[in-house]
């Protein structure tokens, strides 16, 4: 018998990429600057900057690029 895990039934959440950092040998960069991108609600860091609100996350947390 299997544990069960919740599942979410909050949905993604979509925005523009407005900055990215350069990477790493590891891991390099797959989205630019305008791109739209789908990412999870509880993804990343949110925070207020200039009166904005922006999320702060690693590439790894995006779901999807919109075309």
């Amino acid at each position: 018998l299997h544990d069960a895990l919740p599942i979410s039934k909050e949905k993604p959440q979509e925005a523009e990429v407005l900055a990215v950092g350069p990477g790493t040998e590891d891991e390099k960069m797959e989205v630019k600057v305008g791109d739209k991108v789908i990412f999870s609600k509880y993804g990343g860091t949110e925070l207020k900057y200039g009166g904005e609100d922006y999320i702060i996350m690693s590439q790894r947390d995006i779901l999807a690029v919109i075309e």
